[in-house]
Order: structure tokens, then C-alpha cells, then sequence
């Protein structure tokens, strides 16, 4: 059974509305997996699902930015997270420098606004911290691109339902 399908079973026994929140939340599943659920799996319409989504997906986003710097520096201590760090700058800085220099925070949100595996809030907090991105605008940008994710989920989704019913 995929780990999807895994965890909704564990979260039937909590309310949807819950549950939405927490798939959200979840670095796994974040809105993109979550809206979906909440939608065709607990029922919840569309805009109710919306923003439980965008809501539980904003909740590990400031931790994550306040937090990342010192358990790298922490790691740094030891051979195997200096080595580590050392490579993901040297690779992200690489081949992301010259976007993010270019267009700042916008590249963050349109980096998290695009609904494809490995770009949302937690990989948006991860490139905020490395290419060294103030908190403040960290936030800002992130929860936009959320936003947007949101609704370009919540409509394909919307979208896939409508077709599935005219296909039955």
C-alpha cells in the first residue's frame, strides 16, 4: 500500500477538516497532495479545502526558516554535514544564481507556485536559506506562492472530478 494511502487510513479517525491540515503540513503530500484529498476523499468543497490547505502548508514554514541556520551550522561541526552543505550551496548557487539574482524574492514564489514534486513551502524555505533570503521577504514570498499553488491545484482538481464525471 503507497504511503498515501497509508496515511489517509491513520487520518480517518481524526476530523477531515483536521486532517487536511495535517497532509498539509506534511513535506510529503504539502497542498498539492492534500487538496485533492480533501476534496475528492473527505468531501470538504473546494474553498473550504483551499485555505485548510494553505493554512496547514504555512505552519512548519516559519520554524523551517528561523531553524535551518543553526542546525547547519550545528551539522557543519562534523565532516559528513560540512561536506554535505558544502556541496548543496556549491550545486544550488550553481545553478540557481544568476534567477535569484535576477528576480529575488519573485523567483522564490514562482518557485513554490509551481504545483510539481520537490518545489513547494519546505524545498521554498531550503532555497530561501541558501541564496540567503531575509525572513521577512522569505515569508511573504513563499506564502504568495502558496497561494497560487493552491488555486492552480484546487482547479485542476476540480477540473479532473468534472472530467471523471462526464467519463461515468
Amino acid at each position: 500500500m503507497p504511503f498515501e494511502e497509508q496515511l489517509i487510513e491513520l487520518l480517518v479517525s481524526i476530523p477531515s477538516w483536521f486532517a487536511t491540515i495535517i497532509l498539509s503540513a506534511l513535506p510529503i503530500s504539502e497542498l498539492r497532495g492534500s487538496i485533492p484529498i480533501a476534496i475528492g476523499v473527505y468531501g470538504l468543497g473546494p474553498i473550504e479545502a483551499y485555505f485548510l490547505a494553505v493554512l496547514g502548508n504555512l505552519i512548519p514554514v516559519i520554524p523551517l526558516l528561523l531553524f535551518l541556520e543553526p542546525v547547519s551550522t550545528f551539522l557543519r561541526r562534523f565532516k559528513v554535514g560540512d561536506v554535505f552543505f558544502t556541496w548543496l550551496f556549491t550545486r544550488t548557487r550553481q545553478k540557481h544564481s544568476e534567477r535569484m539574482e535576477k528576480y529575488g524574492p519573485l523567483a522564490l514564489t514562482l518557485f513554490v507556485a509551481i504545483p510539481l514534486p520537490i518545489t513547494g513551502a519546505w524545498t521554498g524555505c531550503a532555497a530561501a536559506f541558501v541564496f540567503g533570503i531575509k525572513f521577512r521577504q522569505a515569508l511573504l514570498s513563499i506564502f504568495a506562492g502558496l497561494l497560487i499553488a493552491g488555486i492552480v491545484v484546487t482547479l485542476v482538481t476540480l477540473a479532473g472530478m468534472g472530467a471523471l464525471e462526464i467519463l461515468n
